[in-house]
């Protein structure tokens, strides 16, 4: 089995570690224990936290223990990395109630069965330290003059509103953590965001100085997408991992409009697919590089949401757009439905239009009274106006935006106004296109 930092590596995860030649001799040498941490501002993960979360997995998946650790202490403090105001304060109890949901996305991509991974909250360590001796004993072993060097710190203090004393505590804080983890489950290897590297180095150089012991890092590259945004970051906001705040549909969707350039490198990142697969895809076009992208939503989905889901996803997606026929050929070990069959029609309105009618566009407004959405093209541009109205899934901006032949997908174009109204139009003789 290929060495796990190797692996990282040629799927695009890794951007800093220590101690290179070192840490590939410790993964390759023996079981290694390994973590994470999460923060639980929110109730829900989001795709900007995949990242992490699929190198745990690879971990598991090479025979080495991952540690999921939910920030259940330090969320109480908040951490001032790549932020350039103070977070908000949470209580205990949503600090608690967040943690519960992050734990149950997180069982979704790692197995924490038999001692196989670790679910750990780091509230059961430092809500009861006493702070005179932590001072003592933890915190003579830092100096100011490095902490506020780190990039962490530095950009906080260049603010408006600068850094406050306790957010100044965090990197000691997960410092410890580290420290922790090492004494109690030989936890050695701690991984994380760019922006955590100033932390995650602290951690390994208490680690020496308390210890004696090695400790190693890695730290993950900010993902954006081709066109230089967040990755997660959608005009209608976060794409989360909880159903019940993006659903498995609309997860799907977001993996499925993935920008052309993004493909391989997304492929390779937010699957397991085999590589040799996943290169081959790189030079694809036209219609096979959109059955790569059916792919990629596909397995995406299927991790974050389960098979059933993903399944769904696609079929209903089927039903909106049309069947994407995905060729034998494409990323085989993909079990996505190959044969072209779909589920059965769910009663979606459609309107068959001529291909001239849409040669020199229809306004929004006018397509979406055309159809029989709203009743009038004043509720039209008023529901265009208040953010209701889709096209292709993308929220319409601008009432009178000019709906052409452009905007069709395999000669299907889906409306959707408000949450539960959808239309599809279809082009007549759409090989003439």
């Amino acid at each position: 089995m290929s060495n796990v930092i190797e692996v990282l590596q040629e799927r695009g995860f890794i951007e800093q570690m220590t101690h290179d030649q070192e840490l590939l001799e410790y993964t390759g040498s023996q079981e290694v224990t390994c973590y994470i941490g999460f923060d639980p501002t929110a109730d829900s993960l989001h795709v900007g936290s995949l990242v992490p979360i699929m190198a745990l997995a690879h971990m598991q998946r090479h025979g080495h223990r991952p540690i999921a650790l939910v920030g259940g202490g330090t969320g109480l403090v908040g951490d001032p990395s790549g932020k350039t105001e103070m977070r908000k304060m949470l209580t205990i109890e949503q600090v608690i109630g967040n943690a519960a949901g992050i734990k149950r996305q997180l069982a979704r991509f790692i197995a924490f069965t038999d001692g196989k991974a670790l679910l750990l909250n780091n509230a059961d360590w430092l809500t009861s330290l006493a702070y005179i001796p932590f001072l003592r004993d933890i915190g003579r072993h830092f100096s100011v003059n490095r902490m506020i060097k780190a990039d962490s710190c530095r950009t906080r203090l260049e603010s408006e509103e600068g850094l406050s004393f306790i957010e100044f505590n965090y990197m000691v804080l997960q410092a410890y953590d580290f420290l922790e983890l090492f004494k109690s489950h030989n936890c050695r290897l701690q991984m994380g965001g760019s922006d955590q590297w100033g932390n995650i180095v602290a951690g390994i150089d208490l680690i020496r100085r308390m210890t004696g012991g090695t400790a190693f890092g890695i730290t993950f590259p900010l993902i954006t997408t081709s066109s230089g945004a967040k990755m997660g970051k959608t005009a209608t906001g976060a794409v989360w991992l909880d159903p019940l705040k993006t659903s498995a549909y609309d997860y799907y969707q977001f993996w499925v409009n993935t920008d052309d350039q993004d493909v391989a490198r997304f492929l390779a990142l937010f699957t397991f697919l085999p590589m040799e697969e996943i290169r081959a895809t790189q030079h694809l076009e036209g219609m096979d590089l959109n059955s790569a992208k059916t792919v990629l939503a596909f397995e995406a989905t299927r991790l974050a949401h389960g098979p059933q889901e993903a399944q769904k996803a696609y079929h209903a997606a089927c039903q909106m757009f049309g069947t994407r026929m995905v060729p034998e050929s494409i990323l085989p070990s993909c079990p996505v439905p190959r044969n072209g069959q779909q589920a059965a029609d769910d009663n979606v309105p459609s309107t068959d239009m001529p291909l001239a009618a849409l040669e020199e566009g229809i306004p929004a407004f006018k397509l979406f009274h055309q159809v029989g959405l709203v009743h009038s093209g004043g509720e039209a541009r008023r529901l265009i106006d208040q953010g209701g109205a889709y096209v292709n899934g993308q929220r319409l901006v601008a009432f009178d935006r000019m709906i052409t032949v452009k905007d069709f997908q395999q000669g299907t174009l889906l409306l959707r106004a408000g949450k539960k109204k959808f239309h599809k139009i279809t082009i007549e003789n759409p090989k003439s296109i």
